[in-house]
């Protein structure tokens, strides 16, 4: 029997679910540290009252120099606590909101920081701070891109239209599908050791550009910065995928956004199956290319692997690939059957 079911995101797996975890916690350690070390670090620069409070463009509040330190930790800190009981308690209301709350804030709080540390170094006293400027309006730009980012990268795709949920036949991975039907297979895999290393990458490049915004330095290591800022983005990019068959063939889109793509149209393949693969088969964890071909590989287990007219292979590891490899495969059958007729 085949039934039919809304497709939609599978649900979070172990994996996916530590690695955010895991993210989270980094960044909220991260940007409770910077906040504590940026004045901290120019003390010697700083009098024992910090401005903390404009009124247009003259300070009219200040607090001492420890507390100015610690009291944006704190907020933060009760941010992100907030957050997790949120997710304890109410998971399906708080699980979209946690990624652009945290992100958001973190900019927030920390662009806030540094505008204060640099309003008030090298100032005899507090009311002698440089005034605010437009450093609040990008300040408020930055923290509302990050959140929008975030929402982007954690948002769940609406559903689109069916999807198989019966088991592929025993023998080779091939469903029947009838005449007319419309079908997807949505599927995800992600490493949180490599999600892990990103947030961490990421916040090695931050306190460069923090303390320079802080005035702390006269100037950016943008070697350093560049370096770690890259590392990133590299990491985030082969820690999870997003693998979707539909008529159209094979799309696999790489991290949190889905971005960058490959595509396959079935026209293009030979075939697909199932291998059991492990990181030294693989060549490594993350997206490898070796001479048969090229592995996504995330975890050990099963791949779906297909089979190119170029005579390489593509290998993605992904959960239920069984299934997919058994649409796969009725979809390059069909259009064969097609591409025959055709000719006829």
């Amino acid at each position: 029997m085949r039934d039919e079911e809304p497709a939609g995101e599978p649900a979070p797996n172990g994996r996916t679910g530590r690695g955010a975890l895991w993210g989270a916690a980094i960044w909220t350690l991260g940007v409770a540290a910077l906040l504590v070390a940026m004045p901290i670090s120019a003390r010697d620069r700083l009098p024992d009252q910090l401005a903390t409070h404009w009124s247009g463009s003259h300070p009219d509040g200040s607090m001492p120099l420890t507390t100015a330190a610690l009291f944006p930790a704190v907020i933060w800190l009760l941010v992100a606590i907030g957050l997790a009981v949120a997710l304890r308690f109410h998971p399906a209301r708080a699980r979209g909101s946690a990624g652009p709350v945290l992100a958001g804030t973190g900019v927030l709080l920390s662009g806030a920081q540094a505008s204060i540390v640099r309003s008030n170094l090298d100032r005899a006293r507090w009311q002698d701070a440089a005034p605010m400027g437009i450093e609040v309006v990008l300040i408020v730009v930055a923290a509302g891109l990050a959140g929008v980012l975030a929402w982007l990268a954690t948002r769940r795709p609406a559903p689109t239209t069916a999807m198989v949920t019966a088991a592929a036949p025993p023998g080779e991975p091939v469903l029947e599908l009838r005449a007319g039907e419309r079908l997807v297979w949505l599927s995800h895999a992600s490493n949180h050791w490599l999600q892990a290393l990103s947030s961490v990458l990421g916040l090695l490049s931050v306190p460069g550009v923090m303390l320079a915004a802080s005035g702390r330095t006269g100037s950016v290591d943008w070697r350093a910065v560049t370096f770690f800022g890259l590392g990133a983005v590299v990491a985030l990019l082969c820690s999870s995928v997003r693998v979707r068959i539909t008529g159209a063939g094979l799309h696999v889109g790489f991290g949190p956004f889905g971005w960058p793509a490959r595509r396959l149209a079935p026209a293009e393949l030979v075939s697909a199956r199932v291998e059991q693969l492990t990181a030294r088969q693989a060549g490594g964890w993350g997206y490898r290319v070796h001479r048969g071909g090229s592995v996504v590989f995330l975890r050990r287990g099963a791949c779906l692997v297909v089979r190119t007219k170029r005579g390489r292979d593509f290998a993605v590891s992904v959960d239920d690939a069984e299934r997919g490899a058994a649409l796969l495969n009725a979809l390059i059958a069909g259009t064969a059957g097609t591409a025959d007729a055709a000719t006829r």
